[in-house]
């Protein structure tokens, strides 16, 4: 990773930054909310609601729109859909200005980025009026834009983060989208997940790098190691948090814990409970899986969730022992026990939607924590 020349940002860049890291982290929990409270597909229709911009406030408002076949209006869940769509909008305007800030003084680098908006802009009403090729096509085109420009130009002020972070937002869009014309499809659902959360990922690194306050210390090459294992040890676990949700096995265990279903290792189906693509057309809400296959997926949720505490733990000690970052590893430290927590919460409870939602959150905050180390952790000058 290359060190941010500050004097190149626009001056309030870091501040821009830090807003849609904010954004981004209300964007994830709300989606949370969004997802386990099943209002999913209480907008059947994208990027409107039942035709509308908002939403419909009353059953009585929609009596003809196609999207009734798919689901009856509920406007109690409606609001919650569109106003997640309504959010994650406005993430991507601050992407996009970031983006904007980024790259204004490289070679066509506006060029890159307004021409890659106006094309994604222009697909959506042709979406819409039911041209899916030429939408897709013109989408494609925005993320080769996008892409290309992220591929020639370095990092020092930041322009190939901010193109890959639009390009990553514009891909979100797309997969908001399939969530909800692929029914809840789950490598779709999950896919969302992770996309969200690598774009909180990628904010939370370019407002530090743009803030520039590193922490100097010795054995930082060994240190980003263990970080970067920890990242990707918690972005398995995050998917399989994913795929447990996405296929409503948070509860094929019961309630029992450590045990599952009375037995430490119940008759269970790995096979069928991670078959990814099963076709386009099949109504996934509520699930379809049969329970062995449902508990064969949490089973793997429990068993990766023991090499992340593991790890996990150990870094937090590490650092609680490390001058200048006690702090941090008492955070990590208090976070990794508080999901743990939840986790367990959430079995014995029978899943509420309130722990369920902080469960969530509690997976977004680690990741913080590990990407904000990641952007600061340098070593000394020489």
């Amino acid at each position: 990773m290359t060190t941010t020349n500050s004097t190149l940002l626009y001056r309030h860049f870091h501040r821009i930054a830090w807003l849609a890291v904010a954004l981004a982290a209300c964007v994830i929990v709300f989606g949370a909310f969004v997802r386990l409270s099943n209002a999913g597909l209480s907008c059947p229709d994208w990027p409107t609601c039942y035709g509308k911009a908002a939403w419909p406030t009353h059953a009585d408002q929609i009596v003809d729109h196609a999207a009734t076949a798919i689901r009856p209006v509920d406007p109690s869940k409606a609001w919650r859909e569109q106003f997640h769509r309504m959010i994650a909008g406005s993430l991507g305007v601050l992407v996009l200005a970031l983006a904007l800030l980024a790259t204004r003084k490289r070679p066509q680098g506006w060029l890159h980025v307004i021409g890659a908006a106006v094309a994604v802009a222009v697909a959506i009403p042709l979406y819409m009026r039911g041209m899916h090729v030429a939408a897709s096509a013109l989408a494609i085109v925005g993320e080769g834009l996008l892409l290309f420009g992220a591929l020639r130009w370095s990092n020092v002020d930041l322009a190939r983060t901010s193109t890959l972070t639009l390009a990553v937002i514009i891909f979100q869009a797309l997969l908001g989208m399939w969530t909800v014309t692929w029914l809840l499809k789950p490598v779709v659902v999950m896919g969302h997940l992770l996309g969200g959360l690598l774009t909180f990922s990628l904010l939370t690194w370019m407002a530090w790098r743009a803030t520039d306050i590193p922490i100097r210390i010795a054995n930082a090459a060994k240190l980003r190691r263990l970080l970067i294992i920890g990242l990707v040890l918690l972005g398995v676990q995050i998917a399989l948090g994913g795929w447990t949700s996405a296929n409503y096995a948070a509860l094929a265990c019961g309630t029992d814990f450590p045990k599952c279903a009375g037995q430490w290792w119940p008759p269970h189906d790995f096979r069928e409970g991670f078959v990814l693509w099963r076709g386009i057309g099949v109504d996934y809400e509520g699930g379809i899986l049969d329970n062995q296959a449902r508990i064969a997926i949490q089973l793997a949720h429990r068993v990766v969730a023991l090499l992340v505490f593991g790890h996990l733990l150990a870094l937090a000690i590490r650092l609680l022992r490390s001058p200048g970052l006690r702090g941090w590893g008492s955070l990590l430290g208090l976070l990794l026990c508080a999901q743990v927590g939840l986790g367990i919460a959430n079995v014995v409870l029978s899943l509420p939607l309130r722990i369920a939602v902080l469960h969530n959150a509690g997976a977004t905050a680690l990741l913080f924590v590990l990407v904000s180390l990641l952007a600061r952790v340098r070593a000394p000058d020489a």
